[in-house]
């Protein structure tokens, strides 16, 4: 899974933790002003459609030249709109590439950007 974020999206590995038995228990990937913490777990991968418990999407602020490339990169795209491509991960999450233009004064940096 870390893979993936690491080689579609260039995201950096900042740690890998370990269980007590010395197996990969998280991989953290450095977002800029935020951390994508991948952890562990022994529960099964559900897809989840629109909004339903646990995460809903994980969108990515991208600029409007990069979506062409994003989008071979991620593979079969679920949806588009104009300014957003929707994917999912290659656990089922859903995933997002957005060039949404941002008003002026929003950063981006307490929202998903999209």
């Amino acid at each position: 899974m870390a893979a993936f974020y690491r080689d579609v999206f260039g995201l950096a590995e900042i740690t890998r933790h370990r269980a007590e038995d010395g197996s990969l228990r998280s991989i953290w990937l450095d977002l800029g002003s935020a951390i994508l913490m991948i952890e562990r777990t022994g529960e099964p991968a559900r897809h989840v459609e629109g909004v339903g418990a646990g995460a809903f999407l994980l969108a990515f602020r991208i600029a409007p030249g990069a979506r062409a490339g994003l989008e071979r990169a991620l593979g079969a795209i679920e949806s588009r709109t104009e300014h957003t491509s929707y994917a999912r991960d290659p656990e089922g999450n859903r995933v997002a590439i957005s060039s949404y233009p941002l008003e002026a004064g929003e950063t981006g940096e307490h929202g998903s950007g999209s």
